[in-house]
């Protein structure tokens, strides 16, 4: 867990509410849409529910969730580009929206100039996983295995841009084995492959992965952060199975309109704020190796430039062209 998520249970905490009271009520008038691109039951669908409930509860307004799904979550950020900046749309999406344009040629926006960024909320790191019914019990071992018989390996893509995208690529980079990468529409019809044996790897966020792998039929061979995972210590770092510096993170966020009052924005960031550092909020959210953020905008709009920029970087070491 994060400096800033441990100062939660500090002095920092104990300023997020008086501040958000201050700030008065929601606008109101109209329904708060809070648009997810991506379907119910996934992490980033339970994080935009929790994002309305707590503007229903905290801020007096009514809100619901509209999952508006497809096109590798364009279609849902679409929505949000050309809403009114007002307060009544918000975007709970994901890492993806940073890279979007980077990845699908059809993006045609800036996350960085026609969103308005409110929050981070949770982050995650990535695992490496492989298939049951595959031998190999190593890094080295799948290495190995896949240069040596190239046609008998692939490996799951759950998404265009999402951050297991990234590192499936900057896998491929750094290993020599060119895996082919296998795209799915979402975790789900990847995860069931996968443990059907029909890709051989996904690389995907820890609480996709880590509940499967007592089940037999996937294993986890690394994680994608600089330590263990107190859920499974017995996961080696991907750096400790011999990828130095293999670091990469799915993350999660809230984005409101081009233009949207900068009161608002400022509301939001504090709800969510408030929201991260709610000790029953983050029991939920650690039992499901989901770790919540706790930033200011500020924070949040480096945070995520520098996302873009590492993510520039790789696809252009690989000449990446967007699809």
């Amino acid at each position: 867990m994060d400096r800033r998520t441990l100062l939660a249970a500090g002095a920092l905490g104990l300023l997020a509410a008086p501040a958000l009271r201050a700030q008065g009520t929601w606008p109101q008038g109209r329904t708060v849409r809070v648009i997810c691109p991506w379907p119910p039951g996934a992490a980033n669908d339970m994080l935009a529910r929790l994002t309305a409930q707590r503007i229903q509860e905290k801020l007096g307004a009514t809100a619901v969730v509209e999952n508006r799904t497809g096109g590798a979550g364009l279609i849902g950020t679409r929505e949000v580009l050309g809403a009114a900046p007002d307060g009544f749309t918000l975007l709970a999406s994901a890492f993806n929206t940073a890279v979007m344009p980077l990845v699908l040629k059809n993006a045609n926006f800036d996350p960085q100039t026609d969103l308005e960024v409110c929050a981070r909320t949770a982050q995650a790191p990535l695992v490496l996983a492989i298939a049951g019914n595959r031998p190999q019990r190593t890094l080295a071992e799948v290495v190995e295995a896949a240069k040596a018989r190239p046609r008998d390996w692939s490996i799951a893509v759950t998404s265009l841009g999402a951050a297991g995208h990234l590192a499936t690529i900057e896998f491929n980079r750094r290993t020599g084995a060119n895996i082919e990468m296998v795209t799915y529409r979402g975790t789900q019809p990847a995860l069931q492959d996968l443990m059907a044996g029909n890709v051989q790897l996904l690389i995907d966020p820890s609480f996709n992965l880590l509940p499967h792998r007592t089940e037999g039929r996937i294993r986890i061979l690394g994680i994608a952060s600089k330590e263990r995972s107190p859920l499974a210590p017995d996961v080696p770092t991907l750096t400790e199975a011999g990828l130095p510096g293999f670091e990469f993170q799915s993350w999660y966020g809230v984005w409101a309109p081009k233009g949207t009052p900068g009161d608002i924005v400022q509301r939001v960031n504090a709800l969510m704020q408030e929201t991260m550092r709610d000790p029953a909020i983050v029991q939920r959210l650690t039992a499901q190796v989901l770790e919540p953020v706790t930033e200011t905008t500020d924070e949040t709009r480096r945070f995520i430039a520098n996302e873009i920029l590492r993510a520039g970087e790789l696809l252009r070491s690989v000449n990446y062209q967007p699809e």
